[in-house]
């Protein structure tokens, strides 16, 4: 019954060992994965950032001008009037009795307010 004893233990220490072995390098291996994926978003903010400035100054509004007064002739551009605006007397809205609300509109997504 000792021996039995001694060969169950012996047995569960080598399969517990086997188990935090294998833990072991499973844990290494999600760290390491995990590190990677934090290089990579922070080379994606650097990315990021980078487009962000690109864009900002192509954006300028003095290259912007300079472009439309480049290619005026060729897009067919008018240069802006002040008869172009209109007042909002000038807007036509749809005609109110045409407007139907049978009962109560909900216009919320909470319940009970």
């Amino acid at each position: 019954m000792r021996g039995l004893m001694f060969v169950l233990t012996v047995v569960s220490v080598i399969g517990l060992a086997f188990w935090a072995y294998r833990e072991n390098y499973t844990t290494q291996t999600a760290l390491d994965d995990a590190q990677k994926l934090q290089i990579q978003i922070g080379e994606a903010r650097d990315r990021l950032a980078i487009l962000k400035a690109e864009w900002a100054y192509l954006n300028r509004p003095d290259r912007l001008r300079d472009l439309a007064d480049l290619n005026f002739e060729r897009l067919q551009l008018l240069p802006l009037r002040p008869d172009q605006f209109g007042r909002i007397e000038q807007v036509s809205y749809p005609p109110v009795e045409n407007l139907v609300i049978d009962g109560i509109v909900e216009v919320s997504n909470q319940e009970g307010l």
